[in-house]
């Protein structure tokens, strides 16, 4: 332990800064550091630890409620591909004219689809009715399994 004037007068022989690191503690803990740069190491961590988090984004598909079998699997290999990059998806039915009056179809191609994407994600959001549009929102399971690549035969 060394009084507070001798801690200033070793830090300024030293060209450093005298920091109080954990002033709550009796009696207060310093440290003899070069501020500037730990303030400078301290940002570029932060930094860091952003460029790894991914910003939130939201894709969206788009589907109508007369959609065809083939083109489901289509827009479902795209909802796992925005998956696999972390993004949430929000998928939308869009209802036309007097579509509308028939929701319980939206309802069972939604079902549908999360039946499909049960491996690769979560529903954030339960479908509902908007107007002329029913909307879920997914993101990304924690755990995502391995698709086979473009040209391999799954086993």
């Amino acid at each position: 332990m060394i009084a507070t004037k001798e801690a200033l007068a070793l830090a300024e022989e030293r060209g450093l800064d005298l920091v109080e690191v954990a002033p709550q503690a009796r009696p207060p803990v310093c440290r003899l550091m070069d501020f500037g740069k730990y303030l400078y190491e301290q940002r570029k961590r932060q930094k860091e630890a952003r460029k790894g988090q991914h910003g939130g984004q939201v894709k969206e598909i788009k589907i109508s409620s007369k959609i065809e079998a083939h083109d489901i699997n289509f827009k479902v290999n795209h909802i796992i591909k925005f998956l696999e990059q972390k993004h949430r998806v929000k998928v939308t039915v869009v209802f036309r004219g007097r579509e509308v009056s028939h929701s319980e179809r939206g309802r069972a191609l939604l079902d549908r689809i999360i039946e499909m994407l049960e491996s690769y994600a979560v529903v954030e959001n339960a479908p509902t009715l908007d107007g002329r549009h029913m909307t879920m929102l997914l993101g990304p399971a924690k755990g995502l399994p391995n698709r086979p690549a473009q040209g391999d035969k799954p086993a």
